[in-house]
């Protein structure tokens, strides 16, 4: 039996652990926003899109917060800390890119008031939502 893949090195078994470990890695970061996005649905928040993708990149959710649009990037990992060293430089300049192009179709554009928080889901399901953490970038 041949195995094809990407990868034309890698043996059968090694790409039946790699699919694993993506589908597992897929849904704990499945389940880390939905933690996220319910921790923000208590605040009082709304959830206007999940997954979002455009030609710039995915955002993991964005909110509505009275007048102000929220982009979150949900991390998970076994620590808070871990989580945070996780998101990289590359990254956040796509999910800036890719809250641009959001913005193209609201109706105030660019003008629209917007903060980028990083929310960080620990290994047990604990959730800590940093507000503003990538508006710098």
């Amino acid at each position: 039996m041949t195995c094809h893949a990407d990868i034309a090195t890698l043996p059968c078994a090694a790409l039946k652990a790699r699919r694993e470990r993506g589908a597992r890695a897929w849904q704990s970061g499945a389940a880390a926003e939905e933690i996220a996005a319910r921790l923000y649905r208590a605040a009082g928040l709304d959830l206007l899109e999940h997954r979002w993708r455009g030609q710039g990149g995915e955002i993991d959710l964005i909110l509505r917060d009275h007048d102000e649009i929220v982009f979150a990037e949900v991390k998970q990992a076994r620590t808070h800390d871990a989580a945070c060293a996780s998101l990289r430089p590359a990254q956040m300049r796509r999910i800036h890119a890719a809250a641009s192009e959001y913005l193209g179709g609201q109706p105030r554009g660019q003008l629209s008031q917007v903060r980028f928080d990083l929310v960080t889901v620990d290994g047990a399901g604990h959730c800590n939502v940093m507000e503003g953490a990538l508006s710098h970038f």
